[in-house]
């Protein structure tokens, strides 16, 4: 039981990390864009 809450302790941690990095190229993208224009 414990190794299977590390485990989605581990994906959730990965997950998160994904969104983030993502979000964060989101954001950095949408303000070149608005430099642009």
């Amino acid at each position: 039981m414990m190794s299977r809450m590390k485990e989605l302790e581990a994906e959730n941690a990965r997950l998160r990390k994904m969104y983030i990095e993502e979000k964060l190229k989101a954001e950095i993208a949408s303000e070149a864009l608005q430099k642009k224009f």
